[in-house]
């Protein structure tokens, strides 16, 4: 396969695929012209790349899955435990994104809105009010 049939089939952009063979998550064959040879295999493991970064796993963790998955001889816990580690990076963004929330609640339920220039949210803001 070449890269354009390859990027349909496994649905990552041309250049995504360029870059995981550039950071070597990936090792396509070249032809004797230098093109790409994509084999099954390459469409399996660009799939499995693409559902594990759209679970929001890092590159670094996405490399490390992959190894995992291809050693017949793994341990489920080395995959458990990057799994959980993940999770936890989620449940701390989830936890700042409804700090936020609270925060820009509070601040646009205190700021009248009207034509007055005085607003608590450029107030808490300002550097100078800390």
């Amino acid at each position: 396969m070449n890269i354009g049939e390859i990027a349909t089939r496994s649905g990552l952009p041309a250049k995504t695929i360029r870059y995981y063979e550039d950071i070597n998550l990936i090792k396509p064959l070249r032809d004797t012209n230098g093109y790409r040879a994509f084999r099954q295999q390459d469409l399996h493991k660009l799939t499995f790349l693409g559902r594990a970064r759209a679970l929001g796993f890092s590159i670094e963790d996405c490399r490390n899955l992959l190894a995992l998955y291809e050693d017949q001889n793994r341990s489920s816990a080395d995959v458990k435990s990057i799994a959980r580690d993940h999770l936890a990076k989620i449940e701390q963004k989830i936890a700042d994104l409804i700090e936020m929330q609270q925060t820009l609640n509070h601040l646009i339920g205190a700021c009248a809105g009207d034509n007055r220039p005085d607003c608590p949210i450029l107030n808490s803001l300002d550097v100078q009010s800390l």
